[in-house]
This record gives C-alpha cells, structure tokens and sequence, in this order.
C-alpha cells in the first residue's frame, strides 16, 4: 500500500477507499471538498499509471463527481489535479456554488480554512453512506 504524503494526511481525514483510490476530506469545511488518491507509489502523473489503472481512476473520479454533483446540488464541480506542491497523485474533487466565499475564483488560498466541528464530520460521514458510492468501502 503507497503511503499518503505527509501534507495531505495533515490537510485531510482518510474516510475509505474505492479499489485504486483513497478517498480523503480536506479539512477545510468552507467547501465539500474530496481527494482521490491513487494506492500507487511514486507515481505523480495520471500518464504514470497503467491503462487498467487510469481507466479506473477514471470511473472512480466520474462517479464521485456524479454522486457529489447530485447530492450536494452543485453548481459546478472542479475536478483538478495539480500536484504543484504535493508530487503524489492526487485528483481535487471540489463542490462548488455561486454563493460560496471564493465564487469564481479557484478555492487556494482565498479564504482562510474553516475546520469542521465533531459534529458536522459526522453529519458528513453518515451522508457520504447515503450517497451509496460503487465499491466504496469507509474506514472505521
């Protein structure tokens, strides 16, 4: 299993994984906001991983966009993966709203992290399982 760069693991919660990817929450409570991280290591580019290995990126990327899209009621996803400071692959899967406190502009860095309460990840986690996401599997 490929370890979680550092500066993810303190940017974010680890709540399951699908059967390439982790799943992580971004702590920072100002956006629903999700990361897909492949279980490979040293691979920092999408190129990087097999044909079977992106095809399935893939499908876990577009099915919990979907998923998010629908029950968040978005109004835009930003999918994005940069990897400017965090070499390790790692795909950004950000809900979005006309109202939100960045609107347009890109999330980094406009707004200081808001951290979620005990109460609001857990409200979070139990949506997550209504959300019914394909061959997820949640973390204890």
């Amino acid at each position: 299993m490929a370890r979680i760069h550092a500066q993810l693991e303190k940017d974010c919660l680890l709540l399951g994984r699908f059967p390439l990817s982790h799943l992580l929450l971004n702590k920072d409570a100002n956006y629903p906001w999700f990361i897909l991280v492949p279980d490979r290591d040293d691979i920092s580019e999408i190129y990087q991983l097999s044909n079977d290995d992106q095809q399935q990126l893939m499908r876990e990327s577009c099915h919990l966009a979907e998923k998010l899209a629908l029950h968040f009621q978005a109004d835009k996803m930003n999918v994005a993966s940069l990897g400017n400071i965090v070499p390790q692959l790692h795909i950004h899967h950000i809900v979005r709203y006309q109202h939100d406190v960045a609107w347009p502009a890109p999330v980094w860095g406009r707004v200081e992290a808001k951290y979620y309460t005990q109460v609001q990840l857990e409200k979070l986690k139990n949506e997550m399982r209504e959300m019914d996401l394909d061959e997820f599997t949640y973390s204890a």
